[in-house]
């Protein structure tokens, strides 16, 4: 094995949480040295988005039933895509006796973990290169081209097209969260992307995660390459969105890099906390550049019907659970039908901007779907898990069909039984993972990707989780239920009850869903 897989491996290990201790951190909020929530650059031209008009855009079902006539790439359209996909969504405070503001935070529509957002992101179009602000939605012009650097990328690719860059602050993380904070930061990516493939939809347009620029060129071309200590933007990866059908084939072409750069990135921390290890596993997992893995994702099914909820409603209205209520369930065929949205496919608005991401199966504790015997379930996303999955798990497990499971869902039942305090032990005593109508752990077929892919497919795996975290807390809305995400679990804890004992799969993420109960004592506020 390499030295970056080792470092992997050992960060990977490190990073677990065991019933006899957590992975490594503060064990306390040092609340001077909390990270601002948003970044801007002082002196950088600002443009002013407008604010668009609410509710206009397609059904929730109907985003997956097919093409939509793509809106034109304009400066309206812009805003929008941002709007609905990396925007703030409301304010929350809460009031002292007075009455008066006692503490005050903003919600946005890409969830975070500890709502800490390290993700920033990025316009790249042929007026040069944008940060977005989303505490004004606003554009910051970082960088302009000088001649006609873009003209030369845009010729190779489909009409329109521009580029969204994502980058991250991991010490917005590991102020919370220590040495585990490098894996939250990759969630929120993939959060973020699924956030930004659902906006494009909702607009017709098409997104894919651009292959073949290493992190070196992504920093470069975001102007972020130069910045240092604790407080830098790594970049994470870029994504193509063009308006119109999909693209069969996209042409790898030399980035334009701009000319000159605007713009002082402002200070987020008074003090910082070091942690060596996210270095080290931050300098080994930058992507190098190469062909992406080729995947086969040709599954489709016959879309549902349309239940008429609003796709930006659902968007802008997403909520993270805080605590469920311990008593409502969903329906046998919703968690069937939201299961099923969770499948990839090419022509899946979400997991078909990332094709090469498919390497992740769950694992389903089901406390209360109506219909559904409680017990412990696998759903198989790529029908090549399968044999590993049975291979790595006990062999005790019965692998049968739930009743009245659709032919073409891959759902296994492996046990029965009345899971809730073994998911609540194993969520680090949330009950929040006991009190919904089902929990997941998230699997990724660990030495399989990593052994392909290198120590860069590291922080996939966890984007492909938090793509599918994301599409969990939209089917959770749209069933008129809540999710969350948990970051917080025993790891290997999780993998001896399914009998795993080596790599060959590992828990990455975990979530759960059910009937929400509302914090009163908070008062929501408009985001703008």
């Amino acid at each position: 094995m390499d030295a970056n897989l080792n470092t992997v491996y050992r960060y990977h290990e490190e990073t677990k949480h065991h019933f006899q201790r957590y992975a490594r951190s503060l064990g306390f909020l040092d609340w001077s040295t909390q990270p601002d929530p948003f970044r801007r650059f002082a002196g950088a031209p600002i443009t002013q988005l407008e604010m668009p008009p609410q509710e206009d855009g397609p059904t929730w079902d109907g985003l997956f039933a097919g093409d939509r006539e793509a809106v034109p790439v304009t400066p309206a359209s812009i805003s929008r895509f941002f709007y609905f996909s990396l925007a703030l969504s409301a304010w929350k405070e809460v009031l002292a006796p007075s009455g008066k503001v006692a503490s005050r935070w903003a919600l946005r529509v890409n969830p975070s973990s500890g709502n800490l957002h390290p993700t920033e992101g990025y316009l790249v179009g042929p007026d040069g290169v944008f940060h977005y602000g989303p505490e004004t939605h606003v554009l910051e012009q970082r960088g302009a081209y000088a001649g006609p650097e873009w003209s030369k990328f845009a010729k190779n690719q489909p009409n329109e097209a521009f580029l969204v860059g994502l980058t991250s602050i991991h010490w917005r993380e590991a102020w919370k969260y220590g040495e585990r904070a490098f894996r939250y930061c990759q969630h929120d990516v993939g959060h973020a992307l699924a956030a930004l493939s659902l906006s494009a939809a909702c607009l017709g347009w098409q997104t894919r995660l651009a292959e073949g620029w290493g992190t070196e060129v992504i920093e470069r071309l975001l102007g972020v390459r130069e910045q240092v200590g604790p407080e830098k933007e790594h970049g994470d990866c870029l994504v193509r969105v063009w308006p119109g059908p999909a693209a069969t084939d996209l042409a790898r072409v030399e980035l334009p890099e701009p000319a000159s750069w605007t713009g002082t990135p402002n200070r987020l921390s008074e003090g910082h906390q070091e942690w060596p290890i996210i270095q080290e596993i931050a300098a080994v997992t930058r992507g190098q550049g190469g062909p992406a893995a080729p995947s086969i994702m040709t599954r489709k099914t016959a879309p549902r019907s349309d239940r008429g909820l609003s796709a930006q409603g659902l968007i802008r209205n997403r909520r993270s659970a805080v605590s469920l209520d311990g008593t409502t369930g969903l329906p046998r065929n919703d968690f069937f039908d939201l299961l099923e949205r969770l499948m990839p496919h090419q022509d899946h608005p979400v997991f078909g901007a990332a094709p090469d991401l498919n390497h992740v199966s769950l694992a389903i504790f089901a406390h209360r779907v109506d219909g559904l015997d409680p017990g412990l379930y696998v759903l198989v996303r790529h029908p090549d898990h399968e044999a590993s999955l049975r291979a790595a798990m006990r062999e005790d497990f019965s692998w049968t069909r739930p009743e009245g499971c659709p032919a073409d869902l891959p759902l296994f039942l492996l046990g029965r039984g009345d899971l809730r305090h073994v998911s609540r032990q194993l969520s680090c005593g949330q009950d929040i993972a006991a009190d919904g109508a089902f929990s997941l752990g998230m699997l990724a077929r660990f030495d399989h990707a990593l052994t392909n892919g290198g120590a860069e497919m590291y922080p996939r795996l966890f984007w492909e989780t938090g793509m599918i975290g994301q599409m969990l807390y939209l089917e959770a809305e749209a069933a008129g239920r809540r999710g969350t995400g948990i970051g917080c679990f025993f790891d290997d804890e999780v993998h001896k009850v399914l009998g795993i004992a080596d790599h060959t799969w590992q828990s990455l993420y975990h979530f759960t869903v059910g009937g929400a109960i509302e914090d009163t004592r908070l008062r929501t506020g408009p985001a703008y």
